[in-house]
Formats: C-alpha cells, sequence, structure tokens
C-alpha cells in the first residue's frame, strides 16, 4: 500500500505540475522545480509513511485487519488533502498554512462555497476516487506479494534515502523567488509544519518590552505614557493635508471607497501591469495620489482597523478578539464625539471577518448590508448556488438612497465593494468581455503573446473593469448631490490580489490610496511611502486644523502622518500581517525584514536584498519588541485606558 501510495502522490504532483504551468503565465519553467519539487514529495512521503507506520504496528496489535483498514483509510485521507490543498494553490499561487485554523468553521464553509468548489459534482468525485483507490489498495493486499529478499531490498533503499536526506538536507539557494519556491513545496508537508507550529505553540504568549521610541526617522516623535499601555502615546500630529485645500467653512462629509483586492499593480499610473482603472486613473489628476502605499493586512479582515483606527494586529487580525474587544478609539468614534454621523455600506454579509462588532464598538449610526436591498436590485452571479450578495453597482446604488442624510450634522460614510472577490464573477459577463479585449487592444496595445497571459485571468480583470465602472456611476450621480461640493472622497484597495503571480513579498500589501475632492487646489502625486496607518491620524489632524473638531489628549494610533514628500522616502515603522496568524514582515524606512532575510525598499516598491547583520539585528529587535507588545495585548486587553 506504501509503494502504491507514493505512486500515486507523485502522479498527483505531475497533475499538479501540468496545471500549474498550463493555467499562470509564470516566468519559471519546469526543469527549474522538478529537482526540488521531487525532492520534497519524497522527504514528505517518507516522513507520513514513517509516522503511519508506527501507528499501523499498533493497531496491528489489536487487530491485522484493524490495522489495514485503518491504514488504507488514512492513506486515502492524504491523497485527498494533498489535492484539495493543490486545487487551493491552483487558484491563489500561494500554499495553505496556519491561517486555516484562524478562520471559524462558518467562514471556512462560506469561504469554500463562493469558490464554487463545494458542490454535488466535486463531493461526488471524491467519492468515486476514494472507491477505487480503496479498492487498488485491497487488491494490493491481496495479491501483491513481496517476497522477503524484495522487501528487503525496498526498506535497504528506503533507509539509504532517510540518511541520505538526514546527512545533506537539500535546500533551493533561490529562496527570494516566492513563486518558485511556492511550487517547489509538497503543498501536504506546508500545512503539517504550519500545523504543528500553530497548535504547539497556540496558547503561549511571552511578552518583555520596552517604552522606547523607534521613530528616530520619523515624523513625529511619540512620548509613551504608561508601561501598562505600551502603545498608549501622546503627541502631536502635525496637519499635512490643508496645504493642497481650500480653506473650509464648514466640517465636510467624508466618504471612504474600500476597493475589494485592487493593488497598485494593476491600477494608477505606472501600474507595472497596466491599469484596469481607467475612471480612477481619471480622477487623480484631480485628487492628492500616493504611488507608494501599503495595507497592514494581505486579506480583507484588516482593512478597517488599519484605515480606521491604525491598531494593533492580536493573534488573528484584532477583528477576532470582538468577543472582548480591548477599549480602542477609532476615526469614526472620534468624529461622532464631534457630531458626525457614520454610515457602513456593503453588498455582502456584514458579519464576515466580524466587521458588524468592530463597526458597532466604533459608533456606527447605520448598517446596510446584505439584507438591506430592495428587491429591484439583483445579486452577483452565483458559483453553485453561492453569491456573496449584491454587485458594487448596486451597492452604490443602494447605499445613495440612504446617503447622505438630509439633516444638519456632516457625515461620514463607508462604502465597501465585493465584486472584485473569488470567484470573480462578473455581472454582464458578455458586456465586460468585449470591454476586456478592447483594453488588451486599445488602452494597453499588447501583441497577441502577452494577451494571451491576461486572458489566463480574464475573470479577475473584468471584475475590475466592472468595479471601476461602478465607481464612475457613483461618482457621477454623488456629484449632482448639492452635498458633493463639500465633500472628500478616500479611495484605496484592502490589499493585492495573489491569484495573478506577485512581483515581490511586498506587492501583496502595495495599494493604491487616492484622495479626490472639489475641495482640493493643489493636485498632487506623492512618492513618500504610506500606509493605511497614516490615514486616521492625517485626517484628525487636518479636521482640527481647519474646523476645530476636539481630538483625544492619548492616543494609540500605530501610524505617522500622510508622507507628502515628490521623492521617493520612507518615515514609517511598522509590521505587515499577511494572512491571519502570519505576522512575518516589518517595515522600518526604507528596510523591510521578511521571513529572516533583509531588503532595501526603493520607488515603486521594489525590494532587493542585502546583507547587513547590524541593521537586520536592528529591525528584528523592533519586530519582536512589537510582538511582545502585541501579545500583552492578547493577555491583558490593555490598550486605551
Amino acid at each position: 500500500m506504501s509503494l502504491i501510495f507514493s505512486l500515486l502522490m507523485l502522479l498527483v504532483r505531475g497533475v499538479e505540475w501540468y496545471l500549474v504551468f498550463h493555467n499562470h503565465p509564470i516566468r519559471i519553467s519546469f526543469s527549474e522545480v522538478v529537482f526540488f519539487g521531487l525532492f520534497e514529495d519524497i522527504h514528505w512521503i517518507l516522513y507520513f509513511l514513517g509516522l503511519l507506520f508506527i501507528l499501523h504496528v499498533i493497531t496491528s496489535l489489536l487487530s491485522i485487519t484493524l490495522a489495514k483498514w485503518v491504514t488504507k483509510m488514512l492513506l486515502i485521507l492524504a491523497l485527498l488533502v494533498q489535492i484539495a490543498l493543490i486545487f487551493y494553490f491552483l487558484k491563489t499561487l500561494l500554499p495553505l498554512g496556519k491561517d486555516l485554523f484562524a478562520y471559524s468553521l462558518d467562514d471556512l464553509i462560506l469561504t469554500v462555497r463562493s469558490s464554487g468548489q463545494l458542490n454535488y459534482t466535486n463531493l461526488g468525485a471524491a467519492l468515486i476516487f476514494s472507491g477505487i483507490i480503496y479498492y487498488i489498495f485491497s487488491l494490493a493486499t491481496r495479491y501483491l506479494k513481496l517476497s522477503t529478499k524484495v522487501s528487503g531490498v525496498f526498506t535497504a533503499i528506503t533507509y539509504v534515502l532517510v540518511t541520505f536526506f538526514f546527512i545533506y538536507p537539500f535546500t533551493d539557494s533561490d529562496t527570494l523567488d516566492d513563486v518558485k519556491v511556492n511550487v517547489e513545496m509538497n503543498k501536504s508537508k506546508y500545512l503539517s509544519e504550519q500545523a504543528f507550529d500553530y497548535f504547539t505553540y497556540k496558547n503561549e504568549y511571552y511578552f518583555d518590552f520596552y517604552l522606547r521610541s523607534i521613530d528616530d526617522t520619523s515624523f513625529i516623535k511619540k512620548e509613551y505614557v504608561d508601561p501598562t499601555f505600551p502603545f498608549l502615546h501622546t503627541t502631536e500630529y502635525p496637519d499635512v493635508l490643508s496645504p493642497y485645500f481650500d480653506s473650509l467653512a464648514s466640517p465636510p462629509d467624508i466618504v471612504f471607497v474600500l476597493i475589494e483586492s485592487l493593488g497598485k499593480a494593476y491600477s494608477g499610473k505606472d501600474a507595472y501591469l497596466g491599469s484596469f482603472t481607467p475612471f480612477l486613473d481619471s480622477l487623480e489628476t484631480h485628487s492628492l495620489v500616493w504611488t507608494n502605499a501599503i495595507s497592514s493586512t494581505g486579506r480583507t479582515f484588516g482593512v478597517l482597523p488599519g484605515v480606521f483606527a491604525g491598531l494593533p494586529f492580536g493573534e488573528k487580525g484584532f477583528q477576532e478578539m470582538y468577543q472582548n474587544f480591548p477599549h480602542h478609539e477609532s476615526l469614526i468614534s472620534v468624529l461622532d464625539r464631534n457630531g458626525y454621523e457614520s454610515s457602513f455600506f456593503t453588498g455582502s454579509d456584514v458579519n464576515f471577518d466580524h466587521q458588524k462588532e468592530f463597526l458597532e464598538y466604533a459608533g456606527v449610526s447605520q448598517l446596510i448590508d446584505i439584507d438591506d436591498f430592495d428587491s429591484k436590485y439583483s445579486k452577483m452571479p452565483s458559483a453553485s448556488g453561492f453569491t456573496w450578495g449584491y454587485g458594487d453597482k448596486e451597492t452604490f446604488s443602494n447605499g445613495l438612497s440612504y446617503f447622505p442624510k438630509n439633516n444638519d450634522n456632516p457625515q461620514l460614510g463607508i462604502f465597501q465593494t465585493i465584486t472584485s472577490h473569488d470567484p470573480y464573477l462578473v455581472p454582464e459577463r458578455e458586456f465586460y468581455s468585449k470591454r476586456f479585449e478592447d483594453h488588451l487592444e486599445n488602452t494597453l496595445q499588447l501583441d497577441e503573446a502577452k494577451k494571451s497571459d491576461y486572458r489566463s485571468y480574464q475573470d479577475i480583470y473584468m471584475t475590475i473593469l466592472y468595479a471601476d465602472d461602478a465607481i464612475k456611476e457613483f461618482i457621477t450621480s454623488y456629484s449632482k448631490k448639492p452635498e458633493f461640493a463639500n465633500t472628500i472622497f478616500v479611495f484605496t484597495g484592502d490589499h493585492r490580489l495573489p491569484e495573478i503571480p506577485m512581483a515581490s513579498r511586498l506587492d501583496r500589501f502595495h495599494v493604491p490610496l487616492i484622495i479626490y475632492s472639489p475641495l482640493i487646489n493643489r493636485p498632487s502625486y506623492f512618492k513618500g511611502m504610506i500606509s493605511h496607518f497614516e490615514i486616521t491620524p492625517s485626517i484628525l489632524a487636518f479636521l482640527h486644523a481647519q474646523v476645530g473638531i476636539n481630538l483625544p489628549k492619548e492616543e494609540i494610533w500605530l501610524g505617522q502622518v500622510m508622507d507628502t514628500s515628490q521623492t521617493f522616502q520612507s518615515k514609517i515603522a511598522m509590521p505587515l500581517m499577511r494572512n491571519k496568524n502570519q505576522l512575518m514582515e516589518y517595515i522600518d524606512g526604507e528596510y523591510f525584514l521578511s521571513e529572516d532575510q533583509l531588503f532595501v525598499i526603493t520607488d515603486g516598491l521594489n525590494i532587493d536584498p542585502i546583507e547587513d547583520q547590524n541593521l537586520k539585528n536592528k529591525l528584528s529587535g523592533e519586530f519582536e519588541d512589537f510582538k511582545n507588545k502585541n501579545n500583552y495585548i492578547i493577555q491583558t486587553k490593555k490598550l486605551l485606558p
């Protein structure tokens, strides 16, 4: 059974490679990954079979028949898990790791259903496959009789392999090419290592930190005031936005548009994949635009805590502490105390990722989600009977029936889109198929070879074009309202989508950030590096200077202020959470620490590896200091008095 299992695992690996290279125009060749990939597979197969052998021997002491049955079932399960992990990898080009354990069962089922993979066809195929493999194993145990001599030869070979791997553990020297490493990786081996790490250290927290300033090169100096509240500080955040605005006579309405999966790679000036957002591009010439902006997380779970409060991550993202949030402030709560009314609009379920609890804690007065649409609106196309909800055009149209409110209070509106999310099923598909081809031909002016690469991700690009059209309709409608003249719009992506191969580890966080308003008198492009963490302190400082809103005397924002330099520089220091449970990156100034590798950041957020042990030790120390403070918050909830 082990021999057959080994052959089947290698066959599955061959199918994986065929599908990866057939469906993704990646920059590596089969010959570059085959050696280390097979090494990974053999390593995992021997390791797994070794563990299974121990279980088989113990079970056989009770019953040989039971031992054979248990072994068959576990071998079949291992094959099914490997196949499922490969399907996940084919969608995202990322292996599934400990982030699997960060989601509730309901969220996992919802995510799988949304991808269209949880259906009767796939379940039936899995059952048929299991039956066939079970039958093959049964035939093998009955008819494939190996002599003692043959068994001895196989045993000797495997011991030689195990010894060889132990003495000479191969590693690929090209570990900086994440796509190559991910293609080589055995997906079951990676998940098992991540699971072991997660469950072994799940409830172990260590914190030993100093209330030291790490903002040597930052715009502002934070004075930390209480060792029992390690993020609490006093400082004066400067107003960096007023020089680009007319003087305000009254508090402005503020509208945030959080665009699902909108990365800088395919939006805006200098997008290296070409821009698929022509309307947002046209707004840039009338806006304040940051070309080197990043999100704080690589998934949607961090966008609300990052943009509206600059909060630490906790264990699995701040919103996962929903049952007992540490006390905190946010842009929403501060504006609420200054007379603003706030509203949130999405076409999906606001309960996902516990966004509802975060927004309610912040004091949002009006929450409109999938359950609050008129019957005249149609939901997005479904995948196997499931849909995330209503498309972006419907979300904006429905939101404008509620917002802005016709009263004397200034308004804060938050619109969150959903269409450009897996499974990327665009409404009006025939129209956007033609639009996509026209965009490749006339806007990007690509040759046929390049077009083929883009067509591999046609569904994704069509949803980006659709989202851009939805924003165009939204701004066009809003501009007809009297409130438009005194409104500030903030557009940003929650993260870059991973399905289209990324240029670097930092690329996943690189997002557009645009402030658009009729009140702007000096439209500008800025190259100073900023993050979502800088948005709340900057807007509050701007409103304080312009209309005199009251600000907290002590703050917990992790961010600085938005850098308006027109040459590249970085004055930020912050951690990045790639996925839930994966706090793996840290930035200080123009240096980026990722998985114990140090990089230097340049304009366009390109990164290049460097060797500087002193600098690496400095960033590692700052990163550990943050993680210790973060662990302290998880345990004590002492964020803000």
